[in-house]
């Protein structure tokens, strides 16, 4: 979770205190404490399979946590992800302090729309002291989850500058390089990319596909790309690290993100789209979750409606045919993510909202 990482090691103000239950990859914060997960955890997910209830921390774990808390003299909690508070609700019982819960996107979906979910989350929204969320539309998702409209906060994801990448230009041998980052799951849809992207190639024979990321849907995808006749030019890259996925950014001159509603899980705002965005790629998206709040209609890119390949590989075809379009679309996306989710503004603004907590204790 790397947009996390990014706001703990983002902080000016506050000493950031990790508290986990398992630790991966080389954290640079000041203080990272593992708090062990109890043993009868199996306990508890039995006990919410039987009666779709969801389980709770143990004792032990809650009294680890709070010494924690005590022996760093914290001064406010911050929980990241609505579904895993929902876990932790004795731990909030205890607190002397107050909490905040962030939510992101998928943690809103599953389970915790459920009946069985509902006593808890009213619960956790009555004691937290703000609710902020990635954008405005998972506001209103969680929102009807039960959580006062006063409580909520808008916190926007961090985006990196990235210094000495210099912004793409349309080719000048009419080789187009087309790129998704994402997990390989379903709401990110990535077949509707591939079915644009043959399209595209009809027109564009020589152009290829990046798709970065790993997932349960591969070998499906893999498939169709087959089935497409497009698999000679479409690379399916794996799992990439943040210099190799920014390097691919900057070698590339679209980036996709036809997401679309999946079982009710609803993206955020993708991290990745924010990242190619501020290197300057166009993006080509749907009307979906909050993708509308960053990306306008022919300012960062071109919006179509979900699984319309037609529609989008329409759209990436009126780009690829008027390079002065290309460059509006490429400017203002970079220009977009520097004036509103820079480091500087983002953790300003978060650090506001932490000394409000802190005032109204």
């Amino acid at each position: 979770m790397l947009h996390i990482y990014r706001h703990v090691t983002g902080l000016r103000e506050f000493r950031p205190i990790v508290l986990t239950q398992k630790l991966e990859g080389d954290w640079v914060a000041e203080t990272v404490e593992v708090i062990p997960r109890s043993s009868f955890r199996f306990l508890g997910r039995f006990f919410e399979k039987r009666t779709g209830r969801p389980w709770q921390i143990s004792p032990g774990e809650v009294q680890a946590f709070c010494a924690a808390l005590d022996r760093h003299d914290c001064e406010l909690l911050h929980v990241f992800f609505g579904n895993v508070a929902v876990h932790m609700l004795p731990l909030f019982r205890k607190l002397k302090i107050p909490f905040v819960v962030s939510f992101h996107g998928s943690d809103v979906a599953g389970s915790m729309a459920s009946p069985e979910y509902t006593d808890t989350l009213v619960e956790i929204f009555d004691r937290a002291a703000f609710v902020p969320c990635r954008s405005e539309q998972l506001a209103r998702a969680v929102h009807k989850l039960g959580c006062p409209q006063d409580k909520l906060r808008i916190m926007r994801t961090i985006v990196p500058e990235f210094a000495g990448i210099v912004r793409p230009h349309p080719p000048a041998d009419g080789t187009w390089r087309l790129v998704q980052a994402a997990r390989l799951v379903r709401k990110k849809g990535i077949p509707t990319t591939l079915r644009a992207f043959a399209e595209f190639t009809r027109v564009h024979p020589f152009s290829t596909l990046t798709i970065a990321g790993e997932g349960p849907l591969e070998n499906e995808l893999r498939a169709l790309a087959s089935e497409l006749n497009i698999e000679d030019r479409v690379e399916f890259a794996g799992f990439l690290d943040q210099e190799s996925l920014h390097g691919l950014f900057a070698g590339s001159h679209f980036f996709l993100q036809p997401s679309e509603t999946a079982g009710g899980d609803v993206e955020g705002v993708p991290n990745a789209m924010l990242e190619a965005m501020a290197i300057g790629l166009p993006v080509f998206a749907t009307h979906h979750g909050g993708i509308p709040e960053v990306v306008t209609e022919g300012r960062e890119g071109l919006l179509v409606e979900e699984r319309d390949h037609a529609a989008l590989a329409k759209a990436m075809l009126r780009v690829a045919d008027d390079p002065v379009l290309y460059e509006e679309l490429s400017r203002h996306a970079s220009q977009t993510i520097h004036e509103r989710f820079s480091a500087a503004r983002q953790v300003a603004a978060i650090e506001e909202m932490y000394r409000d907590v802190i005032a109204r204790k």
